[in-house]
């Protein structure tokens, strides 16, 4: 990537976002935002969160980054940012937070989905084109690092390795249902379980478009 600030030539420099606080948000007193207005706020923390996290050199406008998605929490965020279309810098973001909640949350089936679809790693590779996926800790620190404002790398790999642990989870769930099979105590049990890798599989393939929107400055 290049550019003055680390963003990819012809991409917009963002504006300042018209930013909401919380008290902000709380004198709609509880009502649902319009969706244009909603919308733009979605777009306008995606962009600030990213853009200035990896343009800042100055650890100042780092803590200030990092106090603000404190003081309004991810989840506030990730509700804004939930609606958005999938391929858009929102809904990226969206999709990170989404799977960085469930590797907090189910930690150990996390570690196991992986451990199973690791095994069959080498094809995967070849089709995400990531050399290393992360593991589920690897995934977990990326996903704070780039909601939090604090990430310098190459937002296009960051989401290419997100989609390729995503690619390897699903594969783990399929296998994983195969060899146990005869522990499900209906087919229904057994088809949700697929239906979940199922949806780990279309997650890992909007983390990688996302990625190839961005490397081409089309992810906004």
């Amino acid at each position: 990537m290049s550019g003055s600030e680390g963003t990819p030539p012809g991409r917009p420099v963002p504006r300042r976002p018209a930013f909401y606080s919380p008290e902000a948000m709380e004198a709609h007193g509880g009502v649902v935002l319009d969706p244009a207005v909603q919308s733009e706020i979605a777009h306008e923390t995606a962009q600030i969160i990213v853009h200035a996290g990896r343009a800042a050199t100055d650890p100042a406008v780092t803590d200030r980054l990092v106090r603000l998605t404190d003081d309004l929490g991810l989840s506030t965020l990730a509700d804004l940012w939930a609606p958005l279309p999938a391929h858009s810098l929102p809904g990226a973001l969206w999709r990170l937070y989404a799977l960085r909640e469930w590797v907090v949350r189910d930690a150990d089936g996390a570690s196991r989905d992986y451990e199973a679809g690791h095994r069959h790693a080498d094809v995967l590779h070849a089709i995400t084109g990531v050399a290393e996926p992360p593991g589920p800790i690897e995934v977990k620190e990326l996903a704070d690092a780039i909601l939090r404002g604090v990430f310098s790398g190459d937002l296009d790999v960051a989401l290419a390795r997100a989609g390729a642990f995503c690619r390897i989870v699903a594969a783990g769930r399929a296998h994983r249902a195969d060899w146990s099979g005869a522990a499900f105590d209906d087919d229904e049990g057994e088809a949700a379980w697929l239906k979940a890798a199922g949806n780990m599989q279309v997650l890992g393939q909007d983390l990688e478009t996302c990625a190839r929107l961005w490397r081409r400055g089309d992810l906004i």
